[in-house]
């Protein structure tokens, strides 16, 4: 009898069981950290009006995960050109997949999904801002080893805080992630999200 676990169930020991995922602290994802693309001055403004709403907003609670959506998601993905061919947006995609032993199948939606090969990005389910994106860590790893690519991308948000996460399939397949930027910070770390995202964009498409 096959066991079925929701992904917004599952655990990075679960997945290390099932799947003998490892994470890698070497050099196996500098792809965050060199050769970014160079922000417009139109692009940093736009962000900047983005960090501004984020945070007028946080002082009208509860910040779901709608709110997040419209407020940080959908203009980031705007400004960097994911709603244009090559990629397309699918919102709520089931996904469903099998151990090779066919013992245990693992199912569930990811919020948003940019398709372009290589390239998926979820949204932490956890909903709410509160909720460190430590925490939709696994449902991303569980989604990406979903993935038709060997090698594929991603992104978990609460909105807040942004993580990125580069995942190798292989016979032991393994993970490498990104620092955490988070919009509090000094400055503004989204310039440091457009620019990972439109790198990993680029990638995707070679």
């Amino acid at each position: 009898m096959t066991n079925t676990i929701p992904a917004e169930n599952i655990t990075l020991e679960q997945l290390r069981e099932l799947f003998n995922l490892e994470l890698v602290e070497d050099e196996l994802f500098p792809e965050w950290q060199s050769d970014l693309p160079e922000l417009t001055d139109q692009e940093k403004d736009l962000l900047n009006q983005i960090k501004a709403g984020y945070i007028n907003l946080r002082n009208y609670p509860p910040f779901l995960e709608n709110t997040v959506n419209t407020v940080i998601l959908s203009p980031l993905l705007f400004i960097g050109k994911f709603y244009l061919p090559p990629f397309h947006i699918k919102l709520e995609k089931y996904i469903e997949f099998e151990t090779e032993d066919k013992g245990t199948k693992i199912k569930g939606r990811i919020d948003v999904l940019i398709l372009n090969k290589k390239f998926w990005m979820t949204v932490i389910e956890s909903k709410q801002v509160a909720y460190s994106v430590e925490a939709g860590l696994e449902q991303l790893l569980a989604y990406m080893l979903a993935a038709p690519s060997n090698e594929v991308y991603g992104m978990v948000t609460s909105g807040g805080s942004f993580m990125f996460v580069k995942l190798i399939r292989t016979d032991l397949p393994r993970y490498a992630t990104s620092d955490i930027f988070d919009v509090r910070n000094r400055g503004n770390e989204l310039y440091n999200v457009l620019q990972i995202l439109k790198k990993l964009g680029q990638i995707s498409q070679e």
